[in-house]
This record gives structure tokens, sequence and C-alpha cells, in this order.
């Protein structure tokens, strides 16, 4: 199926659909906000900034993506709460963004990382352990993450 955008749903400024992404009901893209793959867009669910939809992620409801937002894997965004966006990095200036994920229950992508919370502790002890302000600010990120999605 190709790309589809219902006559409903609305993009502005440099926001972008590829692949077989689809927007239906009343959502809406802003900014330079990206959609790929298979990913959709439901209701009234809206997209801002910088936010980026890839893999076969959905919107729906009244849910809201802004900022440096990367939603990907399966991902589900349905309410405020569903996904946590942190940074910039003190390592690359990246941001680090968790969410709920149908598969693997919560997924963070940050840079080329995308995986569970258990991998992203692993690989930031790996990545930066010869870096200790780094990791230090990532461990915290970890642990945000966790209480935002009561991960304990």
């Amino acid at each position: 199926m190709p790309t589809h955008k219902s006559p409903t749903a609305t993009m502005y400024d440099n926001s972008s659909m590829y692949g077989n992404s689809i927007m239906r009901g009343n959502s809406s893209m802003y900014g330079n906000s990206i959609m790929y793959d298979n990913s959709s867009m439901y209701d009234n669910s809206s997209m801002y900034g910088n936010s980026i939809m890839q893999g076969n992620s959905t919107m729906r409801g009244n849910s809201v993506l802004r900022g440096n937002a990367i939603i990907q894997g399966d991902g589900v965004i349905e309410f405020p709460g569903d996904y946590i966006t942190l940074g910039p990095a003190i390592s690359s200036g990246s941001f680090t963004t968790a969410h709920k994920d149908l598969i693997i229950g919560v997924r963070v992508n940050t840079g080329c990382f995308s995986g569970s919370i258990e991998e992203f502790e692993g690989a930031i002890e790996k990545t930066h352990k010869d870096n200790p302000e780094a990791l230090k600010q990532y461990r915290a990120f970890a642990a945000l993450i966790r209480i935002q999605f009561n991960l304990f």
C-alpha cells in the first residue's frame, strides 16, 4: 500500500510521509516531522517539531509527539505518558526517546541504538565506560525511563 492521507488529515510546513505510512481521521503533522515505513496516525493524533515515526509504529487517540522524539519498532502512542524524550546527551548532542512497544514492552532509541531498557543499560556501560560524565548522564536517563514506565 502506498503512502495514504485521508482528506481530513493535514500536513503543514516541511512535514513528510514516505513508504507505506498512513494518516487518517483528523491527524496532523507540523514542522519537520516525518513518517516512514508502515507507521500510522489515527484519530486526533499530532506530530510537531523534528519528531519521527518509523517501523510499524502507531499513534492514535489524542496523542501528541513533540520535539526530537523518535518512535520506531512496534511503538504505540495513545497517551502523553506513552513516551519520554531526554537530552541532549553530553557525549553526542543527540536525544534519547523511550516509548511503549507492542513486542518488547518499552523501546529506547538514541543515535544508532534501538532496543529494550536492559539492552540500553548494557550498551551505555560498554560504550561510555571511559567517559564518566556521559555514563552518569545515560544512567540517569535509564533511571528516568524506568520511573516513567514503572520498570522495577
